[in-house]
């Protein structure tokens, strides 16, 4: 069971930064990283080949993904400002967790993130990871 979520400061800003760019539009993208013991560290994000977006739909087919066993969720913009998965949300849940961008995408409050149950989970910035000097 995750008890946090631990996502690279660029990873969030990104998602706020995609979700403003796309409004009002939701935006949709695939968040790649890595299980910890009972924690999820994202540390990328991904635009899903073929994405679909729309005033009050995104999606992307999954068949044209590449395998990749790094993408362990998506997140997904709700340009009506709110933050709470719906059940069409619930019923195509990809991966571990999915993240909501709620309007107006301003700050770290305008998102939540949510287990396959629609339970929410807590998480947490952290500072990027600084590349390997070599």
């Amino acid at each position: 069971m995750l008890t946090t979520v631990r996502f690279e400061k660029s990873v969030v800003d990104s998602i706020l930064s995609h979700a403003l760019d796309m409004y009002p539009r939701e935006a949709i993208l695939l968040l790649r990283g890595k299980k910890e013991r009972d924690e999820l560290l994202i540390n990328e994000i991904v635009v899903p080949p073929l994405a679909t977006h729309g005033v009050g739909f995104s999606g992307f087919p999954i068949y044209m993904l590449p395998l990749d066993l790094r993408v362990i969720g998506v997140s997904h913009s709700h340009p009506s400002g709110s933050p709470q998965p719906s059940v069409h949300d619930l019923n195509h849940f990809y991966g571990r967790i999915m993240v909501i961008a709620a309007y107006p995408f301003q700050s770290y409050s305008d998102i939540a993130v949510y287990d396959k149950n629609g339970s929410r989970i807590r998480w947490q910035v952290i500072s990027d990871r600084q590349p390997d000097s070599g």
